[in-house]
């Protein structure tokens, strides 16, 4: 017990968050406001209050899309959510990984 406690105590002020990230590496839809056009990527991680994204397209700071994350396996969605971008990394292979804020949960079907 000493040592767990010990471990969260020593990280990092920066690695510190509001909310623990879980890996998750789901496949992710992104739709865009306004449009029916979908983009496939893969969810990296999610917490409480956002998530990491790797998408082939970039979007600015500041653009909002909605997400749709599903499982590995099963048929409902994860999470549905809309989303805010807070940062933009280039990512592998020309592609790019958003951080996203959650600002909405919507009701999965």
């Amino acid at each position: 017990m000493g040592d767990d406690n010990m471990n969260l105590a020593s990280r990092d002020y920066s690695e510190k968050r509001n909310f623990l990230r879980m890996q998750i590496g789901s496949p992710v839809t992104i739709t865009l406001p306004d449009s029916d056009e979908e983009i496939t990527g893969k969810c990296i991680d999610l917490s409480g209050g956002g998530m990491s994204v790797e998408i082939s397209r970039v979007f600015p700071v500041g653009a909002k899309l909605t997400i749709c994350i599903m499982p590995p396996v099963g048929c409902t969605p994860m999470l549905n959510a809309h989303t805010q971008v807070t940062r933009v990394e280039s990512g592998p292979d020309d592609g790019c990984i958003l951080g996203l804020e959650i600002t909405e949960v919507l009701p999965t079907s």
